[in-house]
C-alpha cells in the first residue's frame, strides 16, 4: 500500500480500514491566521495554501474530526505525531487529550533550530513543537542513544552501583575495598529536545515548498516507532517529506493533500529522492568555531562578534562606521601583508557595502587604504615600530624633562 493522494485527509482517512497505521504523521496548518506562499529555487513554480481561520474553534472543530480518523486508523501499537507551534500547540493538545486520552501523552518533543533575527518585538522563536502520543500503552519503541556530553565525567558513569544499608546508592566495592566498574555504556537515551538544523535555502532537498521540514528530523521519528514494512500515514502530505523518509526507509506509505501540486511535487520526490546531509549535525556545532588564540588576542579590545565560516573575515564589529558596517581580518604568523590583504579584499567583494579593516601583526609600513581596505597596526606591531626607531629614547628624554 503506497499511495499519494489529491483529496481531503478527513475523506482521504476514511476510505482506510480501521487498526492499519503503524504511524501519523502530521503537520497540519498552524492557525497562524495567514496565507503561506514560496516559490522554487528556479522561480518557475509557486506552492502556497491558506491558514486562515474566523476563530480557533473552526481551527479546533476542523482538526478535533481529523484526529479522530486518525486514532480509528492507527494499530493499537501505533503512534502519532502531531507537529505544530506556538499558535496551536494549546488546541492540538486539548484534541488529542480528548480523542487519545491524556494517559497516552507520551512526549512533547522541542524541535530546536538557528533562525535569522527580525524585527518582531519579543523573544525571536527558534522552536516549533511536536505533540507524541500512543494509542495504548502497548506502542512500538525502536530506543534511540546520543553520546556523552563533554561535561560527563565518563570514569564516574563507569563505576558501578550499590545500595547502602540506608538504601542509599554509594559506588560498589569489592571485598578489598576498589570500586568495582561494570561494562561499557551505550551512551544517553534521546531526550525530547532535537537540535536538527532548518533546510538552508541551498539544501539540495528544498523544493521551495513553504513548510517543508528536513528529511531528518522525519527519518528520526519514523525510526523511533516503526520498523522495515510497516505503514506510515501523512494526512497532511506537504511537500511529501514523511513519504520520502518512509519510501527511503523501507516502510509503505499514504499520502493526502488537498493541493494537485502538493501531490505532485510529493510523487516526484518519490520517484527521485533528494537527500541533503547537514554538516552541522555530522561534524558538531563546535568543528565550526575558529580556536585561533593569536587571531583573538589581536582583536582584544575590540567590540565585536567572531565570525566563523569565513576565510576573509574574523570578526563585526557590533558599531558601524559612518554608517557603515565594519569587517575585520587579522594577519596570521607567517602570513605576508599582502596575502591578508587579498583574503579580507576577496570577502569585501562579496560584501559592498561594508568597511573592511585589517589588523597588521606583521611586516613594515604598508598603505593599503587605496584599495579600500583600512590597516592598522596592531598595538604589539606598534610598540616595536617605536622601539626600532628610537622613538622610545625621545619619550624617555621628555619625561626626564
Amino acid at each position: 500500500m503506497n499511495i499519494v493522494r489529491q483529496m481531503d485527509c478527513l475523506d482521504g482517512l476514511a476510505t482506510l480500514p480501521p487498526c492499519v497505521a503503524d504511524l501519523v504523521y502530521l503537520d497540519p496548518p498552524f492557525f497562524t491566521g495567514r496565507s503561506h506562499s514560496n516559490t522554487t529555487r528556479s522561480g518557475n513554480k509557486r506552492y502556497a495554501f491558506s491558514d486562515v481561520w474566523s476563530e480557533s474553534g473552526s481551527y479546533a472543530g476542523f482538526m478535533h474530526a481529523r484526529v479522530s480518523e486518525i486514532h480509528r486508523v492507527l494499530k493499537d501499537t501505533g503512534s502519532v505525531f502531531f507537529h505544530c507551534d506556538h499558535n496551536a500547540t494549546h488546541i492540538a493538545r486539548s484534541i488529542l487529550d480528548d480523542v487519545f486520552r491524556s494517559e497516552n501523552f507520551q512526549s512533547e518533543i522541542i524541535w530546536s533550530y538557528k533562525r535569522w533575527s527580525n524585527s518582531k518585538k519579543g523573544l525571536l522563536q527558534q522552536h516549533q513543537t511536536i505533540l507524541f502520543y500512543s494509542k495504548t500503552a502497548d506502542f512500538k519503541w525502536n530506543e534511540k542513544r546520543k553520546g556523552y556530553s563533554p561535561t560527563t565525567n565518563l570514569d564516574q558513569i563507569l563505576q558501578q552501583r550499590a545500595r547502602d544499608v540506608r538504601g542509599k546508592s554509594v559506588y560498589k566495592r569489592d571485598a578489598a575495598g576498589d570500586v568495582v566498574f561494570g561494562s561499557e555504556k551505550k551512551g544517553v537515551p534521546l531526550g525530547d529536545v532535537w537540535e536538527i538544523p532548518f533546510l538552508n535555502p541551498k539544501a539540495k532537498e528544498r523544493t521551495g515548498y513553504p513548510t517543508q521540514k528536513p528529511l531528518e528530523l522525519l527519518d528520526l521519528i519514523v525510526e523511533l516507532v516503526t520498523d522495515a514494512g510497516d505503514l506510515v500515514v501523512d494526512p497532511f502530505s506537504g511537500s511529501g517529506t514523511t513519504l520520502v523518509s518512509a519510501a527511503t526507509l523501507g516502510r509503505r506509505y499514504v499520502g493526502f493533500d488537498i493541493s494537485a501540486d502538493a501531490v505532485a511535487l510529493a510523487k516526484s520526490r518519490i520517484d527521485d529522492p533528494v537527500r541533503s546531509s547537514s554538516m552541522l549535525l555530522q561534524k558538531g556545532a563546535a568543528a565550526y568555531v575558529k580556536d585561533d588564540p593569536w587571531v583573538d588576542g589581536h582583536l582584544l579590545g575590540f567590540d565585536y562578534d567572531r565570525v566563523h565560516r569565513n576565510a576573509g573575515i574574523d570578526g563585526i564589529l557590533r558599531s558601524s562606521l559612518n554608517g557603515q558596517t565594519v569587517c575585520v581580518r587579522v594577519q596570521r604568523q607567517g602570513e605576508t601583508l599582502l596575502e591578508a590583504a587579498a583574503a579580507a579584499k576577496s570577502a569585501a567583494r562579496k560584501k559592498p557595502g561594508c568597511m573592511f579593516a585589517l589588523i597588521q601583526t606583521e611586516g613594515g609600513l604598508f598603505d593599503l587604504k587605496a584599495d579600500g581596505l583600512m590597516v592598522i597596526p596592531s598595538p604589539a606591531l606598534q610598540l616595536a615600530r617605536i622601539g626600532n626607531s628610537g622613538e622610545v629614547e625621545n619619550l624617555k628624554v621628555a619625561k626626564a624633562a
